[in-house]
């Protein structure tokens, strides 16, 4: 296989990845929300539905911007570097293991994807209630916070961000191969959208799932805007302290794995069958 065929290849699964992403984000956004205020504030599902609610509909889709950006980007990169990294593994160390060769492909397509923190930065500053008079829009926030405090800290939390990626991308990759070796395609696409869907649900939501308690923490870390940059650890004892103990950390995981089994599912079945309509022919 040449060079050429290589990047055709992956630009092909850089465009499917961010059409999968941007259906995605239409669809879920509202239940992102939700799931943020209580990561944040530790409140009950019928009480951040109440906050929102109260808020009105502006508020409720303030802040898509940029995870409309970050996320098109992000699953562009993680499918897009996922192939591109495999390919490059594979012409230089012929003889690697195939699970190996997925394993650190995933991983650096994991770590490609933290460039886009600055994202999840602003999206958490817009999300939060405290900083609803001070930032106007998502392009007033990324000036504001460039001219107050500098490039830096728009990787604030980039730690817990990177713990996170490598290591999920590895398990998602490692689940949708093991799911597409056990329950090959068939000749009826109905099915095939019903098995893609229900593999990028489960996956998804159990990985979403296992990570959430950094996320918490990165959502922590990144709602401070200025000051000394704490380190994971402490910010885990603190929120374990205020919550009462690291059990508390879970808080609002339901909405976060119902999210993730609709936002993994799309994600998933949007993919495949962008592949089928404009690659697989």
């Amino acid at each position: 296989m040449t060079s050429k065929s290589l990047d055709k290849k992956s630009m092909q699964e850089f465009a499917c990845g961010w059409g999968a992403a941007f259906i995605n984000i239409t669809v879920t956004y509202p239940i992102n929300k939700v799931m943020f205020r209580q990561m944040l504030h530790g409140l009950k599902t019928k009480t951040a539905v109440a906050q929102l609610r109260s808020e009105g509909a502006w508020y409720l889709y303030r802040g898509i911007l940029p995870p409309l950006v970050q996320k098109t980007l992000s699953v562009s990169i993680m499918f897009g570097m996922y192939e591109h990294y495999r390919q490059v593994i594979n012409t230089n160390v012929p003889g690697m293991p195939t699970p190996l060769t997925n394993g650190m492909a995933a991983m650096l397509a994991g770590t490609t994807e933290a460039i886009l923190s600055p994202f999840e930065r602003i999206q958490t500053l817009l999300q939060n209630e405290s900083y609803h008079q001070k930032f106007k829009n998502t392009a007033h926030a990324f000036s504001s916070v460039w001219a107050s405090h500098g490039a830096r800290e728009f990787y604030r939390g980039l730690v817990p961000i990177l713990l996170r990626n490598g290591p999920s991308n590895v398990l998602f990759f490692w689940g949708r191969e093991q799911v597409q070796i056990r329950w090959p395609n068939s000749s009826n696409p109905s099915l095939n959208l019903v098995r893609d869907f229900a593999s990028g649900a489960l996956i998804g939501g159990a990985i979403s799932t296992l990570f959430y308690p950094i996320n918490v923490v990165k959502a922590h870390m990144q709602t401070q805007l200025g000051g000394q940059f704490q380190p994971l650890t402490q910010v885990w004892r603190e929120v374990a302290r205020e919550r009462g103990g690291w059990r508390k950390m879970f808080l609002g995981v339901h909405v976060n794995y119902t999210r993730a089994l609709i936002s993994w599912g799309v994600i998933n079945a949007s993919y495949e069958m962008l592949k089928k309509l404009f690659v697989d022919k």
